[in-house]
């Protein structure tokens, strides 16, 4: 009986895992099938809904399916026992950005005061909510700001970030433009604004949907215009 008991207990196993395996293979072939224009789908996993499945896209783009890949739902999947949106804490998951890891050679640094204590933000230089949070910026102390260009808002907020990043001072052009609407010359042709590019990339990966956008030490993020005090307490409690 023992033996039949574990021959039983196997089979149960090994048809899981064919059911499991079968399902993220059917929705791979069928989904696509369905929806030619479907982005590639870079993650299929079962989600706590029974036969409901989440499929993951390009970065953090996610959507829900069935078990054969005939039928698709997009929007937040909530938990509605404990009044968790699920989508939601996947997603911050899925773009989570480690502080240590930021491209900050990309960034432009701007240090105030001793400079230890550290922030990353992503701005906009058309951004009107921008150029509200610098201003308001010029109270912390003891700072150092890597301030990435995210021109995301048009053509003009990429020429403006391409004049900005080819200053002589970066730094300097950058406050020149927020805090008192001093254009920076026109850049030449030669300058190298590849950066640029990679900061957009970097952000549509990670889901910085929104400027300003602030990324402390600990990885805590903080989308909008905080004022001075707030951004002063996520300082501490990240350093």
């Amino acid at each position: 009986m023992t033996f039949v008991r574990h021959l039983l207990v196997a089979a149960c196993a090994l048809l899981t895992l064919s059911t499991a395996g079968a399902g993220e293979a059917e929705i791979r072939k069928n989904l696509p099938t369905h929806i030619p224009q479907l982005p590639p789908i870079e993650e299929v996993t079962k989600t706590p809904v029974p036969g409901l499945y989440e499929v993951r896209l390009g970065g953090s783009q996610l959507l829900y399916t069935d078990e054969q890949g005939n039928y698709l739902l997009q929007g937040s999947l909530i938990d509605a026992k404990s009044k968790r949106n699920l989508t939601e804490e996947r997603v911050e998951k899925l773009t989570a950005v480690a502080f240590d890891k930021l491209p900050i050679k990309d960034a432009i640094k701007i240090v105030r005061g001793n400079g230890k204590r550290k922030v990353a933000v992503f701005e906009d230089p058309n951004c009107g909510y921008c150029k509200r949070f610098e201003k308001d910026m010029k109270k912390v102390d003891n700072v150092t700001v890597y301030m990435f260009l995210y021109p995301v808002l048009g053509p003009d907020s990429t020429a403006k970030s391409r004049d900005i990043w080819c200053s002589k001072d970066p730094g300097k052009a950058w406050a020149d433009w927020m805090e008192n609407s001093v254009k920076p010359a026109a850049a030449g042709s030669s300058c190298n604004v590849t950066a640029l590019e990679r900061n957009v990339e970097f952000g549509r990966k990670y889901n910085i949907t929104g400027t300003p956008t602030l990324i402390f030490t600990d990885g805590s993020r903080v989308p909008g215009a905080i004022p001075a005090e707030q951004v002063e307490k996520q300082l501490a409690a990240a350093n």
